[in-house]
């Protein structure tokens, strides 16, 4: 889906020193950053206002100029680059879309396109692309930023973001105006999408669950333009650099960290799996050799049935005798912190957990989950990664 030319172009960012200094103000709007944004990764920038976040990424593109330091696209500075020419290579989304309302959407996708001087029937095919990469069908071409919805239209920023293969993308806020609903699908949608296109995207936004799911490194500012912490998100959590980090963080950074861990990367409790007419004696045994004191019921394909009770085993072979159905049920891909929510919701400690065939593949406990925030986050996903799975 799209040119493969998206997949292989990104280069590498880098800040070194960069201050910018307004005339008369008290201190720096940003002082001394220095980070660097790895090709095809997502360097998020998040703090509270006026921390210099949105300066800071403008500079890339010299949208402000910076006062000393210097950042570097790839191995040349922005600086040796005329800034109109610097922002044609460079996509940019911001909150609000920015579309021409009098021009149509692939009017609007062909904009950057045109300036470098594309022929029309290259530029036809290239939002056609687009218009498949982001999922909106080709009628939408002809039709006009009014007659789409708000996601819709973020979308197609995004497609003229891309329209002429930039190697960084600046994203401000872009899912900041959108309902909590659709966000979180754009959210999904373009975390999917980066999977296949792997850009460089420096990413502001104020909201730090925001940067913990969508970064695949996040950059934590503080006022007066000072650098924090930049790590990834489960070092971040691990382990925050100040008491500024950990309280801009939240005193829940260890159920953020629940965000960033899928149900199969954890060590699950063995359950005794047991059929109806399994003998007495082996159900016991397989019940001394598991690491919950209940046996489940599966049927022949292994998929869990419910929690057997006493009197399932209390004769000489396994009887469909249940003590509790096996609810909740938890799918091995699930993020953990909505398998919590699962465990908690239904009142217990233990849920069954099934592969992709619906087989039962272990138990998520409680203890396994308290287990695992107290681990160290080394082997932790970003948020990104959970959605290029």
């Amino acid at each position: 889906m799209g040119d493969s030319s998206d997949r292989s172009t990104a280069e590498p960012l880098e800040f070194r020193e960069v201050t910018k200094r307004y005339p008369g103000a008290a201190q720096a709007a940003v002082d001394g950053l220095s980070l660097q944004v790895p090709a095809g990764e997502i360097c998020v920038l998040v703090g509270p206002s006026g921390c210099g976040k949105t300066t800071a990424m403008r500079m890339v593109n010299r949208m402000i100029e910076i006062t000393s330091g210097d950042i570097l696209l790839g191995d040349r500075s922005v600086r040796d680059r005329k800034p109109a020419d610097l922002r044609r290579e460079i996509g940019y989304v911001i909150q609000h879309v920015g579309l021409f309302p009098h021009w149509t959407i692939g009017e609007n996708i062909a904009t950057v396109p045109r300036l470098q001087g594309w022929d029309k029937r290259r530029i036809d095919t290239r939002v056609d692309e687009l218009l498949e990469l982001i999922g909106l069908p080709a009628e939408t071409r002809s039709r006009f930023p009014s007659q789409l919805s708000g996601g819709q239209r973020q979308r197609v920023g995004v497609a003229r973001a891309l329209a002429c293969d930039p190697p960084v993308m600046l994203m401000d806020e872009p899912f900041g105006a959108i309902d909590p609903i659709n966000r979180e699908r754009l959210q999904n949608e373009f975390l999917r999408l980066q999977a296949e296109l792997r850009k460089t995207i420096v990413f502001v936004t104020h909201d730090i669950d925001e940067a913990i799911k969508m970064g695949d490194r996040i950059a934590i500012l503080q006022e007066g333009g000072k650098l924090a912490q930049y790590a990834p998100p489960a070092e971040l959590l691990m382990y925050p650099a100040s008491r500024f980090v950990e309280d801009f963080v939240g005193s829940d950074r260890a159920l953020k960290r629940l965000a960033l861990q899928r149900v199969r990367d954890i060590d699950l409790w063995k359950a005794a799996a047991i059929r109806v007419g399994t003998p007495i004696a082996e159900a016991q045994a397989m019940i001394a050799d598991a690491d919950v004191s209940y046996a489940m019921l599966v049927d022949e394909a292994g998929r869990p049935k419910g929690w057997l009770s006493d009197r399932a085993l209390a004769g000489e072979r396994v009887t469909d005798d249940l003590r509790s159905p096996a609810h909740p049920i938890v799918d091995l891909d699930d993020v953990l912190r909505d398998a919590l929510a699962d465990l908690l919701s239904s009142e217990t400690r233990y849920g069954a957990v099934v592969d992709e065939r619906g087989a039962l593949a272990g138990i998520l406990s409680l203890e396994v989950i308290q287990q695992f925030l107290h681990a160290a986050p080394a082997a932790s996903a970003t948020g990104a990664d959970l959605l290029r799975e």
